[in-house]
């Protein structure tokens, strides 16, 4: 059994986080991990650009960043539990590249969340080519999770009123 936690650093935990960690579990079972425990964090770009200059050394907001961590522990019922490490998500970049690529944030959100497991579980890319093998099988999994949501349609219950379309 995988699990997911999410918490906020600088912004409010979005209403959606809980969608948002069904759709990891569903990511992780798409690629065929199990035992794992995935941290996420939502923030704002100043706090993810701290983030990407600590760590990256680039003085620059960006949509996520991962931070695998890769151990293998006992979990508290003996089985082994794989802490994948962390990933943290910049709100207003993610929403800022969705309306630079025009398309749906829960796309783009869908996206990122597959990228930064990828990431979590040991594979990178060199560029942001569309050849690159990580980015060709980001896109696969999208494809074969293109029916799930994580955002609320809006006006359906719990989604967005006609007021608040396209802000996150």
């Amino acid at each position: 059994m995988n699990r997911v936690e999410t918490s906020a650093g600088e912004v409010p935990l979005p209403a959606w986080a809980g969608a948002a960690e069904k759709f990891i579990l569903k990511i992780l079972d798409e690629i065929g991990r199990d035992g794992w425990d995935v941290s996420l964090l939502f923030c704002n770009d100043a706090y993810i650009r701290g983030l990407n200059a600590r760590y990256r050394q680039r003085d620059e907001p960006t949509d996520i960043l991962s931070f695998p961590m890769g151990e293998t522990l006992a979990g508290e019922d003996g089985e082994p539990r794989y802490l994948s490490g962390d990933m943290a998500i910049s709100l207003e970049t993610w929403a800022e590249n969705a309306r630079f690529f025009g398309i749906a944030p829960d796309e783009e959100l869908r996206r990122l969340l597959i990228h930064g497991i990828l990431h979590l579980d040991g594979m990178d890319h060199r560029t942001n080519g569309e050849t690159e093998p990580m980015l060709l099988l980001q896109e696969k999994i999208l494809g074969a999770l293109s029916g799930e949501r994580i955002l609320p349609l809006p006006g359906v219950a719990g989604g967005a009123s006609s007021s608040n379309k396209g802000k996150v």
